[in-house]
């Protein structure tokens, strides 16, 4: 019996043909695979679980096992506000509050327009530089809120990029 192929089967056929199928490779494709679409919305895994021939339920345990897998749709500018020790002595509840104002979300979540998503995260270990704030993947170190609200500030106010 043949299956039918989905639209995500086709999209994510070049990420499949990288691999050879092994379980060995699940955490890899599952990375290459929301590199390439920007989350793991339930199509993906259900066309993962096929490529590999196992249960939903398998691909599903390992993608919430992971906390950099995400099953929503992320936004475009990802916040990590640190609430690790160090953090949180120097200010980190002060400052993930700042942040929540800021964007109107709470940690967890995505803005409506899909332009930030803040995480709350345990520790960058980057203690020296605590309170820590990480804006798609740059570090600000020694975070104050007016410092984080003109960070996210300079982000809203920055002209939209045409994707390439």
């Amino acid at each position: 019996m043949r299956m039918e192929l989905t639209n995500v089967d086709v999209e994510l056929r070049e990420v499949f043909e990288k691999y050879k199928g092994e379980r060995e490779e699940l955490i890899p494709v599952l990375q290459d695979v929301q590199e390439k679409l920007g989350y793991l919305p339930r199509e993906a895994l259900s066309a993962v679980s096929r490529f590999f021939n196992v249960p939903e339920s398998v691909v599903f345990g390992v993608t919430t096992f992971y906390a950099q897998f995400y099953l929503t749709r992320q936004g475009k500018h990802k916040i990590k506000v640190c609430r690790g020790t160090a953090c949180h002595v120097r200010g980190g509840r002060r400052i993930m509050h700042a942040v929540q104002r800021k964007l109107g979300i709470k940690a967890g979540e995505t803005t409506e327009d899909y332009e930030f998503s803040l995480e709350r995260v345990a520790c960058f270990g980057s203690c020296a530089l605590a309170p820590v704030v990480v804006i798609d993947g740059k570090v600000n170190g020694r975070m104050t809120t007016q410092k984080a609200e003109q960070l996210l500030k300079r982000l809203m106010e920055s002209p939209v990029e045409e994707s390439s």
